[in-house]
């Protein structure tokens, strides 16, 4: 049985990543990292700009 509980963003849609993002999902092992890591991953992706935005939570990078 694998045991290994890395937060990987790339492995989940766009939905449950802003959910993520949001505060709506939560994760029991999720950093601040993972969560920064969820929020580049959306960036990226660029799906939901907007609403990270509106969120707060994109720097002036993206």
């Amino acid at each position: 049985m694998n045991t290994n509980t890395t937060f990987n963003p790339g492995a989940l849609c766009s939905r449950k990543l802003l959910r993520i993002v949001a505060g709506q999902e939560q994760l029991p092992n999720l950093d601040e990292q993972g969560l920064r890591s969820a929020i580049a991953e959306l960036a990226e992706r660029r799906t939901y700009l907007i609403e990270l935005e509106r969120l707060g939570k994109l720097n002036a990078r993206h």
